[in-house]
């Protein structure tokens, strides 16, 4: 998700803000169920699958809003 960003500021942000590591946290987890889903190994309809690829959106958005606010 943050490929092009350094890791240390990750990092950092991840220490410093509970936000971020909350949403960052989440956004794992749902990225990994997101995954299972489509390679068939969590079985879940496609109404749930869609829920979570928007939270998994929201979370990236917010974690990017918090990224760029301190980096800028």
């Amino acid at each position: 998700m943050f490929e092009e960003q350094p890791q240390r500021d990750i990092d950092a942000l991840i220490k410093a803000d509970p936000e971020f590591k909350q949403l960052y946290q989440r956004h794992r987890e749902l990225d990994k169920k997101v995954l299972d889903a489509e390679l068939g190994v969590l079985p879940i309809d496609d109404m749930r699958l869609g829920q979570m690829k928007r939270e998994k959106l929201a979370a990236k958005e917010r974690l990017m809003r918090i990224y760029e606010a301190q980096h800028h």
